[in-house]
């Protein structure tokens, strides 16, 4: 017990080095582009109040975003989704997977869940000993099961899931819009102590140039970081952008989840307008900011298939009786919550309202023939 113990605290430990590592960079960038750059090598006042002005409000944003990716803890499935004491007993004593999978079934008639394995069996953790909602996964990192979790990042010490992914969004925008800025405002200054390294030694050096200071070590490597740092991440960013477009994790983009009519990649998908608003939130004036504002409770989620699944017939229509498939139903009957139909709302008034519309364009168009002969 003890070496498994010693060995967990040091992988512990050794988890937050790449943290630590980023901490440390950003603190150097932080001191050479003040202190080094608009202290000792800038000389025009106003070109430094702006500079700084603006230095200080990308960092503070990066910081925050940054701070609250990496200690915003992963949310994990209600306690509705745990098995009973009887039920996980009886799950406990079966050795047949048929049986095991009926006692799963039964427990979740009422939950809103509407993927399954590929094998179409109901997806439940053995080592947290509970039913998966949808788009839930097992953390190993972690050892928890997370909410629409997207990946675990060691850049951040954390799982990015349900509870954190708009965070993660806004720190690798606000990391880019900081590499982009130091980068572009250090440039000239990087010519300009690149130019006088080169020509040091030369008899006619100009007289203007910059000090020959220390403060040129500093400028030409935050150049090259702010630059290596913005190119590497900026491939990683218009990823996530993409994957938020099709609503999409990166664990779904590997493996399609599985729904009533077969594995489906865009099965969550319900626009882009929607997918927006469904990791960002309604208001869009707190977009840009890094607290939660996510649609939903990340247990359950609406579907571009509600409309097709006969016993989901009561989210989109509630005019319509729901079908049923039996007793040996796998898929609950239960309806999304009231966020989520939110952003199913305009959709199922444009279905509804799609016949009048077409009546209103046929009138329209009836109307201008009328006053083209007349």
């Amino acid at each position: 017990m003890a070496p498994s113990h010693v060995l967990k605290c040091c992988q512990k430990v050794l988890a937050w080095v790449p943290v630590a590592f980023i901490a440390l960079v950003v603190a150097w960038s932080y001191y050479a582009y003040v202190v080094e750059l608009c202290v000792f090598t800038i000389s025009s006042t106003a070109e430094k109040v702006v500079y700084l002005v603006v230095f200080h409000l990308s960092f503070v944003m990066f910081v925050w975003s940054y701070w609250k990716t990496i200690f915003t803890y992963p949310a994990s499935p209600s306690n509705e989704f745990c098995l009973s004491k009887a039920d996980k007993e009886q799950y406990e004593k079966e050795e047949r997977p048929e049986s095991q999978q009926e006692i799963l079934r039964r427990a979740a008639k009422d939950l809103p869940i509407y993927t399954t394995t590929a094998s179409r069996a109901i997806r439940y953790c053995d080592r947290c000993q509970l039913i998966k909602p949808d788009r839930c996964h097992h953390c190993s990192a972690c050892d928890i099961c997370v909410l629409k979790m997207d990946h675990h990042c060691p850049w951040v010490n954390n799982c990015v899931g349900f509870s954190n992914y708009k965070f993660f969004l806004l720190f690798l925008m606000y990391s880019l819009l900081y590499c982009l800025f130091v980068a572009a405002t250090v440039l000239q200054y990087f010519i300009k102590f690149w130019t006088l390294c080169r020509r040091k030694a030369a008899e006619n050096c100009p007289k203007n140039e910059l000090p020959d200071t220390h403060a040129k070590f500093h400028v030409l490597f935050l150049f090259f970081v702010a630059a290596m740092f913005f190119i590497s991440i900026l491939s990683l960013f218009s990823y996530h952008c993409w994957l938020v477009g099709k609503n999409r994790s990166t664990i779904e983009t590997f493996r399609a989840p599985t729904f009533r009519n077969g594995p489906d990649k865009n099965g969550f998908s319900l626009g882009c307008s929607k997918n927006l608003r469904e990791v960002f939130g309604d208001e869009k004036k707190y977009w840009l900011i890094p607290i939660f504002t996510s649609l939903g409770d990340g247990c359950n989620f609406p579907t571009r298939l509600v409309i097709m699944d006969p016993e989901q017939l009561t989210v989109s229509s509630q005019n319509e009786p729901a079908k049923s498939s039996g007793s040996n139903q796998s898929f609950p009957t239960r309806p999304l919550s009231e966020s989520q139909n939110r952003l199913l709302a305009s959709d199922s008034q444009w279905v509804e309202s799609g016949p009048e519309e077409e009546n209103v364009k046929s009138g329209a168009k009836k109307h201008i023939t009328v006053s083209l002969e007349s």
